[in-house]
């Protein structure tokens, strides 16, 4: 069992309450996911910039990481620390020379998002403390995607909370379990794709990742996943411009949504929605099994 929240903004003069918001709708969901949490957060994109989160940085390694991360960006970039994690801003066309160094940093540092808007943050503890740990409540943007986990299958680490990013700006989380999980992994690396856990979230992250880079639009991708993927899920999926939701055919995990003029909410369970404005006027519906949904912000 495990706890979703997502809230794509339409009015921009609610940008600067995304993060609360999120906050509020993520602390409610911890009893559906006590064990770790994580969230996405997508800001505007500045021009010819990227930005990378990178997780496990620690008081003992925080100095050499960050001498060697503005070698390798020529001294034109920056670093915010956020407890065990960092976001890096760098010049666009030095994405592969950031993304080597991360890699071979080692240390426990891991890659956790990279893209024009994305940042990604996630850890071990009550959803409440996870989102304070990182001054949740203080972010803004545009949308934001949210998950807490029970670990049922697998042990409770950093690397296994969610969200899971495999491509430019994009994450994924999931409420549910696939059963053909192995077979696609596999026939993804064939085609290139690698991945950091054993978890089968990542998978679909991943596969939605290559359908995306194959030339699908992210509605085309998850359609082309009801026919690829074997199992129970919800799913909610995070792009630079893009908020979408999908249930499988049987849809036997709970899910319900909230559209306002101002907003489109996703949860687990109506009652994350209690705090967000103007919800008693919203029209709230249950998503339908095998349809995806999708909003856009204009690129």
């Amino acid at each position: 069992m495990c706890g979703i929240v997502g809230l794509f903004i339409k009015n921009p003069a609610l940008q600067p309450e995304l993060g609360r918001l999120t906050s509020l709708m993520l602390k409610t969901m911890t009893e559906r996911g006590p064990d770790s949490a994580g969230f996405a957060v997508y800001g505007s994109p500045a021009s010819g910039q990227r930005k990378m989160t990178v997780r496990g940085i620690s008081a003992d390694n925080i100095g050499d990481f960050e001498a060697g991360f503005l070698k390798a960006a020529g001294g034109s970039a920056n670093v915010v620390k956020h407890q065990d994690h960092v976001v890096l801003t760098y010049a666009s066309d030095l994405e592969p020379a950031i993304r080597a160094f991360v890699n071979g940093f080692g240390h426990g540092v891991h890659f956790a998002a990279s893209g024009e808007s994305i940042e990604l943050y996630k850890g071990v503890g009550l959803p409440e403390e996870v989102a304070a740990r990182f001054d949740l409540e203080k972010m803004q943007g545009t949308h934001a995607i949210g998950h807490t986990r029970m670990a049922t299958e697998s042990a409770v680490t950093i690397a296994g909370a969610h969200p899971f990013s495999t491509g430019p700006d994009q994450c994924l989380v999931h409420n549910g379990s696939l059963s053909n999980h192995n077979t696609l992994r596999r026939r993804l690396i064939n085609e290139g794709l690698t991945f950091e856990t054993e978890n089968d979230s990542e998978v679909a992250a991943g596969y939605l990742s290559w359908r995306l880079s194959q030339g699908d639009k992210l509605d085309q991708a998850l359609e082309s996943s009801l026919k690829e993927l074997d199992g129970f899920y919800t799913f909610v999926v995070g792009t630079r411009e893009g908020f979408a939701v999908l249930r499988d055919p049987v849809a036997c995990k709970p899910a319900v949504m909230a559209e306002t003029d101002d907003y489109v909410a996703f949860a687990s369970e109506y009652r994350a929605f209690a705090d967000l404005p103007g919800i008693e006027n919203a029209r709230v519906f249950e998503p339908e099994p095998q349809r995806v949904y999708h909003w856009e912000h204009a690129a």
